[in-house]
């Protein structure tokens, strides 16, 4: 039931968010070129091979972050406001790619989703520590 402050179906700001149901394929890419720079090319493309079989699943913002050891960027990180135009523009964001403890793709999209709501749910594909 809503209050005077906040009226009745009014959304949280993570609700605006909307995600795809897979990754974009331009994403894999940028998650090769990352890891390649982090554990070289031939680990890195080895790496994302194994992130492209696997399913999507969801996760807590916050809890990405920390098991990550990532700070979130602010809103006025030139790719974090990029993000948010798409979202204002009711465009759905592309999964974030984790893989060996680190975020391998969709560090923008991820510190956007924690920006507008620590908690929300994010999702993800999360590859193991070793592959």
């Amino acid at each position: 039931m809503g209050t005077a402050a906040e009226p009745k179906g009014a959304e949280t700001a993570s609700e605006y968010l909307r995600w795809k149901k897979d990754v974009a394929q331009h994403d894999y890419t940028a998650a090769t070129s990352y890891l390649s720079i982090r554990f070289g090319e031939i680990h890195a493309e080895k790496v994302t091979a194994e992130l492209r079989k696997l399913p999507v699943i969801t996760r807590r913002a916050n809890d990405i972050l920390r098991a990550t050891g990532r700070t979130p960027l602010p809103l006025s990180d030139p790719g974090v406001l990029k993000d948010l135009k798409k979202v204002l523009a009711g465009q759905k964001l592309s999964p974030i790619l984790v893989a060996e403890s680190d975020i391998a793709d969709g560090y923008h999209r991820l510190s956007l989703a924690y920006a507008l709501d620590p908690y929300a749910t994010v999702p993800l594909k999360l590859g193991g520590v070793s592959m």
